[in-house]
């Protein structure tokens, strides 16, 4: 069992990284806004998870330990496998967030493979989580929090089946001017930006 590695990035390969460790590379997979943290050989520490299955050994790698906590948290929920957990720990916290304190299902049927059925259970799995665990999804900045009224789920599925990847998506809702309000408006916007 692996704790944590560090050592120097030897290859990037979305959503994997390889870490070289004294000689040895271990191959991780690693939520996608810590992988685009990482450089090519740069130095690097990651937190392991080591999935292990009767016919497979998977590593995967987080930035600290509540990123790993809330990712092993997931995986104890009936019909989230390491796959889906990896793409919920890859969302921003804020969406989450709105996600689970709105109801809107709409946010996480943008996930591939999840339909507006898993999208349900899936909020309330995630609204006991954060209940349990509050300070894995609320540990989001304060000014953050104030951006979150500025996303909007539908111009993220609109823009999400376009090809366009979440966390530039939010990054562009969470940049536009307050006073654009319709989500016709705001996809536009956004496509123009990116």
């Amino acid at each position: 069992m692996f704790f944590a590695l560090k050592g120097t990035v030897h290859k990037l390969a979305i959503p994997q990284i390889a870490i070289d460790v004294s000689g040895v590379s271990y191959l991780l997979t690693v939520p996608y806004p810590f992988w685009d943290m990482q450089t090519e050989g740069a130095l690097t520490s990651v937190i392991v998870f080591t999935y292990v299955r009767e016919d497979r050994l998977d590593l995967y790698g987080f930035e600290d330990f509540p990123e790993r906590n809330f990712f092993t948290e997931l995986l104890n929920i009936s019909g989230i496998g390491p796959k889906l957990a990896l793409e919920l720990v890859s969302m921003p916290r804020e969406i989450i967030l709105q996600a689970v304190h709105s109801r809107d299902t709409g946010i996480l049927t943008t996930i591939k493979g999840v339909g507006k059925k898993t999208a349900e259970k899936l909020l309330v799995d995630l609204k006991s989580l954060s209940e349990k665990h509050p300070e894995w999804l609320t540990r989001v900045h304060p000014e953050t929090r104030e951006k979150m009224a500025s996303l909007d789920s539908d111009a993220i599925a609109a823009l999400t089946s376009l090809g366009y990847d979440q966390p530039d998506i939010v990054t562009a809702l969470q940049k536009l001017p307050s006073k654009i309000k319709k989500t016709e408006d705001r996809v536009a916007a956004v496509l123009r930006s990116l």
